[in-house]
């Protein structure tokens, strides 16, 4: 059975940076959950950072990938670099889906973890702009596709591409 790496907040887990989560209600998600597919993962918690934190935006201009060959930082909103615990984190995650035998994710969108199209300015006026967030890139780079929680079609297609004959209409 194909594994798929989720972002934890997504199934309930109150760990974002203001102590929420994201619950997502898509019955593919809770389907994958009933199958014991989803492994559930937040790389920021992973990689040291507690719950409540100030929150973190990748540098003006920059992406994942940036961070991940050094010429970017994570920088929290209190101005601390965060950059150490990113991507340690991304490491982290990346090491759980290969354990799992993942070949696929769903994370979170936005996020500059788990952001798989947009990720925030770095300036943390809110607005969002095209890239990567440093887990996305490092899973990625390293051939797992990741899929943000509003493409699940998209998710369950690759499914089906990995696993024939996977049941994946809601």
């Amino acid at each position: 059975m194909e594994r798929i790496l989720v972002s934890a907040c997504l199934m309930g887990r109150r760990v974002r940076y203001d102590g929420g989560a994201k619950t997502s209600g898509d019955a593919r998600l809770a389907r994958w959950r009933e199958e014991g597919r989803l492994v559930p993962f937040c790389p920021e918690v992973a990689g040291g950072l507690p719950v409540p934190r100030p929150a973190a935006e990748i540098e003006p201009g920059a992406s994942g990938a940036d961070v991940l060959a050094g010429a970017a930082r994570v920088l929290a909103a209190d101005g601390s670099d965060v950059t150490a615990e990113f991507v340690r984190g991304a490491r982290a995650a990346l090491d759980a889906a290969r354990a799992a035998g993942a070949r696929l994710a769903v994370l979170k969108e936005g996020s500059p973890s788990c952001g798989s199209l947009t990720i925030y300015d770095g300036t943390f006026g809110g607005r969002r702009v095209a890239g990567h967030g440093v887990t996305t890139a490092l899973l990625e780079q390293h051939g797992i596709r990741v899929f943000s929680e509003d493409h699940l079609d998209d998710a369950a297609a690759c499914l089906r591409t990995l696993e024939p004959g996977h049941p994946t209409a809601p």
